[in-house]
C-alpha cells in the first residue's frame, strides 16, 4: 500500500501542469471535492458505512479536511498556477518529513515519552532523504521561476500537511475512511468554494482540463487521500511522512517519461539515496531485552 500511495501522489504535479493552464486552481479544486464528496456519499450509501458517532470526531475530521484538502492541495495549485515548477514546489513540500520529526522528537523530549522520539538512524534517514531530494529536483531550481508569491505558497502547503498530519495522528480516533474522507472534504469545499468565487479566469474546457479532473477525482482523491488516511491511521507519523521523500524523485522521473524532462545521472543518484534513506526511518529497530 505505501508504494501504490507513492505512485499515485506522485502524479499530483504532474496532473497540475496538464491542468492549470484551462482553469483557476480554486475553481479546480472545489469542482474537485464537489464530484469526490458525490462519489463517497454514493459510496458510503451503497455499504451502509457507519459515520462517526461523537461530534468532536466531526470537528476533528473537519479540520484535517481543511489542512490536507484545502490548505495542502490549494497552495500546492496556487504556486504551480503562479509559476513555480512542479519539481520545485515537490521539493519543498518534500521537507514534510524534517519538520514532522522534529516536532515529534521535541514534543517527546519534555515528557520522557520515548514512543514518538526519533531514533538516531531515523535522523540518518531523513539526512539522506533530504540529500537525495535536492539532488533529483536541484537542477530545477534557480531559473527564475521562484517568487516571494509562490514561494509562500508552497510554504503554505508544507506547514498545512505537516500540521494536518500531526493533528490526525493525535486527535482523531479510527473510523472507516470513507465516511471520514466525506466529512474530509465537505470541509475543504466550505473553505474553497467562497475564495473561488473571488477568481475571474474561465474554465475553459480542454481535453487536457477533463482528464486531469477525472484523475483528480478517482486517482488523487478517491485513490490517494484514502491510502494517506489509512497509512497515518495505521502508522508512526515519522514513518508515513517519510513516504514524502519518494514522491519528488517520482515526479521527476514520470516528468521525463511524459514530457521528455532531463534525466541526468545526479538524479538517478538522489532516487538511490532517497530510497535509502526511507528504509532506515520505516524500518522498525529489533528490541532487545
Amino acid at each position: 500500500m505505501p508504494w501504490v500511495f507513492v505512485l499515485i501522489w506522485s502524479t499530483g504535479f504532474v496532473v497540475a501542469r496538464f491542468g492549470m493552464p484551462h482553469s483557476p486552481p480554486l475553481t479546480f479544486l472545489s469542482m474537485r471535492y464537489g464530484l469526490s464528496l458525490l462519489c463517497f456519499l454514493g459510496w458510503v450509501w451503497w455499504a451502509e458505512v457507519p459515520w462517526p458517532r461523537e461530534r468532536a470526531q466531526w470537528g476533528h475530521l473537519a479540520v484535517v479536511g481543511m489542512l490536507l484538502h484545502a490548505g495542502y492541495l490549494g497552495g500546492v495549485w496556487a504556486a504551480v498556477k503562479a509559476g513555480i515548477g512542479a519539481g520545485t514546489v515537490a521539493l519543498l513540500v518534500g521537507l514534510q518529513p524534517v519538520l514532522t520529526a522534529l516536532w515529534m522528537s521535541w514534543s517527546s523530549r519534555g515528557n520522557g515519552d520515548s514512543h514518538g522520539r526519533v531514533l538516531p538512524q531515523q535522523w540518518l534517514g531523513l539526512a539522506l532523504g533530504l540529500g537525495g531530494l535536492t539532488l533529483v529536483v536541484w537542477h530545477k531550481l534557480g531559473g527564475g521561476e521562484v517568487t516571494h508569491w509562490n514561494l509562500a505558497l508552497a510554504i503554505f502547503a508544507l506547514f498545512s500537511i505537516t500540521i494536518g498530519t500531526l493533528y490526525q495522528k493525535r486527535f482523531v480516533a479510527p473510523c472507516d475512511v470513507r465516511s471520514a474522507s466525506a466529512i474530509q472534504l465537505l470541509a475543504a469545499l466550505a473553505v474553497s468554494a467562497p475564495l473561488a468565487l473571488f477568481e475571474t479566469e474561465p474554465v475553459v474546457w480542454h481535453p487536457q482540463m477533463i482528464g486531469a479532473m477525472a484523475w483528480s477525482v478517482l486517482a488523487l482523491t478517491l485513490g490517494g487521500s484514502s491510502l494517506l488516511y489509512l497509512l497515518i491511521q495505521r502508522g508512526a507519523a515519522t514513518s508515513v511522512t517519510s513516504l514524502m521523500y519518494l514522491v519528488p524523485p517520482c515526479t521527476a522521473a514520470l516528468a521525463w517519461l511524459l514530457f521528455g524532462e532531463a534525466f541526468t545521472w545526479s538524479m538517478a543518484l538522489g532516487m538511490v539515496l532517497t530510497a535509502s534513506g526511507v528504509a532506515l526511518v520505516v524500518r522498525t529497530p529489533t528490541r532487545t531485552a
